[in-house]
């Protein structure tokens, strides 16, 4: 398999926990986004929307957004499952995901930032504040939503995929995490695991932290 991706981008964090858990071999295509190498026509014949991350797999198929790369590599490769059996379980652990995808890492993406910056001249300071409503909004909801030990749901999940990368983001931005004790458990565990620590971005061969 070949997963495009850039080092610093969520979406693309979250396909590689997901890829590091199931300990699926795979190589990594860097796509520079603060070069526009999205835009680029080679890329655009694999993902025309110009985003990050897009997966081929052996079959030579493009697979793009990765909720549906990690619906697709869940159900491909079962033998190490993220989703519990139970349905109301698997549907709870979808809405925490869907929480963190839908409506918190859109709204702090560079692209939705830039235009801020270039058609309201939202100054940095307005930018800082934007970023920040709306990921502890999104972070106060998941924090009622996880159990009180483990991971996220107890056992580790695709919930903890979403979740981490999205931390992540909260760091580099300031984000305060104090009120969160459930979310930092979470993530104590997360930094101490070898596939959460190898899908780190400081970790991947784009990186030049």
């Amino acid at each position: 398999m070949e997963l495009y991706g850039y080092y610093r981008s969520t979406s693309s964090y979250r396909v590689r926990i997901v890829l590091a858990l199931k300990g699926l071999a795979y190589e990594a295509i860097p796509v520079n986004l603060l070069k526009n190498e999205q835009k680029d026509a080679a890329y655009l014949r694999v993902n025309p929307q110009a985003r990050v991350p897009a997966l081929l797999d052996q079959a030579q198929e493009v697979i793009i957004q990765s909720p549906a790369i990690i619906e697709y590599l869940e159900e491909r490769y079962p033998a190490t499952p993220l989703l519990p059996k139970d349905l109301f379980e698997r549907a709870k652990i979808r809405g925490m995901a869907a929480l963190i995808a839908c409506d918190v890492h859109p709204l702090h993406n560079i692209s939705v930032l830039n235009y801020l910056r270039q058609n309201y001249q939202c100054k940095e300071d307005n930018i800082t504040a934007w970023i920040n409503e709306w990921m502890s909004q999104g972070l106060a909801a998941v924090e009622q939503l996880i159990g009180e030990s483990g991971f996220c749901f107890g056992e580790i999940s695709v919930a903890d995929a979403y979740l981490i990368p999205q931390l992540y983001a909260a760091h580099r931005f300031n984000v305060p995490l104090d009120a969160y004790p459930k979310i930092l458990r979470v993530e104590a565990l997360a930094n101490a695991h070898p596939a959460f620590i190898a899908a780190h971005p400081k970790n991947q061969a784009d990186s030049p932290e």
